[in-house]
């Protein structure tokens, strides 16, 4: 496994919408798993394709020790709405409050070609919706309802 680039704000290929993966080889396995490596260890809970440079609809997400590994995800029922700080592998020491829907309902494809579909909350919700932003060519900082710079807390890193 590897630990690749991360691209930053500013890098034509985060404001690209990402194409749908259509064939789930090798190298889209290769992709998530360094995706995975890339996102532990820079204490990431999400990374999307587009954030190291591969413009394909792929997601990895670990929320409470729990690794999903979405491909070609659509979000298909949002509910509520909450209002938290977010930041972002691509937008290091940028901090901003986003509105996200507290639940939603998201269909996907896994690592071994299975259909599934999941319902979150809290945490796994704002996670996958922010990474699905990453996917439509949208950042946090497109829509936080402010920006400061930081370092995170220790409360802000879980």
């Amino acid at each position: 496994m590897a630990v690749l680039e991360i691209k930053t704000a500013g890098d034509p290929i985060l404001k690209k919408t990402a194409v749908e993966v259509t064939k789930i080889d090798k190298r889209i396995k290769r992709l998530l798993d360094d995706m995975a490596d890339t996102m532990y260890a820079t204490a990431g809970i999400g990374i999307a394709a587009p954030q190291v440079g591969v413009s394909v609809r792929a997601v990895v997400v670990d929320v409470d020790q729990k690794r999903y590994d979405l491909i070609n995800p659509v979000i298909t029922h949002r509910e509520g709405s909450v209002v938290d700080t977010e930041g972002c592998l691509s937008c290091p020491d940028l901090f901003g409050d986003v509105e996200r829907a507290e639940k939603i309902r998201v269909k996907y494809t896994t690592r071994f070609h299975k259909e599934k579909e999941i319902e979150a909350e809290g945490l796994l919700a704002r996670c996958i919706q922010h990474e699905v932003d990453h996917l439509n060519g949208r950042l946090f900082i497109d829509i936080a309802k402010n920006i400061t710079k930081g370092k995170k807390t220790e409360t802000e890193a879980k």
